[in-house]
Order: C-alpha cells, then structure tokens, then sequence
C-alpha cells in the first residue's frame, strides 16, 4: 500500500455533510448575508457565501440543525466564530468560507415573517422587529 492511499483524519470531531441555508454576519460591520453550509462539527464549517470576507474576520452563521443530528427537535442555532481561509468558489461566485468555530448557542424559535426583506436576516434575532420571524419545518 503505497503513502497517497493513505489518508490520516485529524479531525477531533465528527464532522456532518449537510447542504442547507446559513444566514451569515460580520458583528464588526454589521453587514449580512446568506449562504449554504457543506459541513458541519463542533469545531469548524465549511459554507458557500456571496458576504465578502477575509481571514482572521469575526463572524456568525445561523441556521437551523435537523434533528437528525440534534436528536430531537429541529433547532435554530447561531455559531460564533473566526474565518480560517476563503476560496474561490469553483461556481466562480462567491467564496468558500472555512471557520473554526469558538461558541454556539440556541436560540428561542420564532416565526417566518413572509417578507422578502427578511430572508437574509431571518435567522438572525432583530431586537428591533416588533414580531419574531418563524422558520419553516422541513
């Protein structure tokens, strides 16, 4: 068995493939955005996003974990994090966001306001909002 067959995970944490939407914010600049996560631990993730970014920035994903992975109700949660690297995405829009992730909490459910200017902060809480936005269940 030759060396390139074998591949050593480092990874401390089980890492989730999941393909779902992520709201994303830059707590500095207050700027939003939206994306899709790839993959998922405790640790780290990996998202798709249109939010110019750049390393070492702060940043927050939310959305809501399935409860196959919860193993209970599907839950609203937003992680807290640093980005370690962006790429190029290879669709050539947008970025490939690597963070690490440091914090994460869950978060009261709320309802779907069915706005069209919610959508890329609806997962995001809005102290500001006069009525709560909820989410649908898959």
């Amino acid at each position: 068995m030759s060396t390139d067959q074998i591949h050593l995970e480092r990874r401390s944490a089980q890492r989730f493939e999941l393909h779902l939407p992520v709201s994303v914010r830059l707590p500095q600049t207050a700027r939003e955005g939206c994306g899709s996560i790839q993959n998922l631990s405790a640790r780290g993730a990996l998202f798709h996003t249109d939010l110019q970014m750049a390393e070492a920035d702060r940043m927050e994903i939310t959305l809501v974990m399935p409860s196959m992975i919860t193993l209970a109700e599907n839950m609203r949660v937003r992680c807290g994090g640093k980005v370690l690297r962006v790429l190029s995405s290879a669709q050539g829009r947008g970025s490939v966001v690597a963070v690490q992730v440091e914090k994460y909490e869950y978060l009261p459910e709320t309802e779907v306001a069915s706005s069209t200017s919610s959508r890329i902060g609806a997962l995001h809480e809005h102290p500001y909002e006069e009525r709560p936005v909820r989410l649908p269940r898959p």
